[in-house]
């Protein structure tokens, strides 16, 4: 029994053993946690390897019906741990009942990003997260101030968890091979992750100043009304993209300040 690719599902099987292996192994497998869950493992291709980790309990996360049977026969074992259902909809307390767990997966390309965020959400409960992406979106999430590539997810990954692009993987790899090539990243959250300001109002900071990305911050974040005198200093001269997370929480300061007035 095999399972037949889904193209609206986003679906695009692993066949390397080495490249599953080799992502698989991705997760710094820390003291913080002592399980993980794979979203999307599909015909559990790379499963086998994570469950050769006796040290962590496995979990998996799968929409496809078809996947789920074929992961009941061939991994019986794994049975009680396979969630069948959307790993966006999921009530993470259903499961894990506030405990730590760490996410990894070969995440379809067409949801990836929402992966992300559900896991900021949920920052205080997933320590490490690990995964495969169209390349563009990898490199994004890692990427440094200073680039076009930089934006909205860079700074609300990287203000939470230490961000690391890891390596390349071709479309040959997988079946059937995806259009473009696909990047593997690595978060691991940090010691300090909890930001000295409002986290709704530095996403909407963060947010403003990139869906303006073009003008300096002084023009799209005109609607918070700060003062000339605040307006005039010259972090608010350049424009988002130069700035790190340590600057989007300096302005938030300042904007929360004003706020408050």
């Amino acid at each position: 029994m095999s399972v037949k690719a889904k193209k609206y599902l986003g679906q695009h099987f692993l066949k390397d053993e080495s490249t599953a292996q080799k992502i698989s192994a991705t997760l710094k497998n820390n003291s913080d946690y002592k399980k993980i869950l794979e979203i999307g493992p599909g015909m559990g291709f790379m499963t086998k390897y994570l469950l050769e980790n006796k040290q962590y309990e496995t979990f998996v996360c799968e929409i496809d019906t078809e996947s789920v049977e074929y992961l009941k026969n061939e991994y019986i074992h794994l049975s009680p741990n396979i969630i069948e259902g959307d790993f966006l909809k999921l009530n993470l307390d259903d499961y894990f009942d506030g405990e730590q767990f760490a996410v990894i997966g070969n995440f379809p390309y067409n949801i990836s990003t929402q992966i992300v965020f559900k896991t900021l959400e949920n920052k205080h409960r997933i320590p490490e997260f690990s995964g495969m992406f169209q390349k563009e979106v990898a490199e994004r999430i890692a990427e440094k101030p200073g680039s076009k590539k930089y934006g909205i997810l860079s700074v609300l990954a990287q203000a939470f968890y230490e961000v690391e692009y890891l390596f390349t993987v071709p479309p040959h790899v997988f079946n059937p091979p995806p259009k473009v090539e696909s990047g593997v990243m690595r978060m691991v959250r940090r010691e300090n992750f909890i930001l000295e300001v409002d986290e709704k109002l530095f996403f909407r900071v963060v947010k403003m100043g990139f869906n303006q990305r073009r003008k300096t911050l002084r023009n799209s974040l005109k609607q918070f009304d700060l003062s000339p005198e605040v307006r005039e200093m010259e972090i608010f001269s350049k424009r988002p993209e130069q700035l790190g997370v340590a600057e989007f929480i300096e302005i938030t300061k300042m904007v929360e300040t004003r706020l408050k007035q």
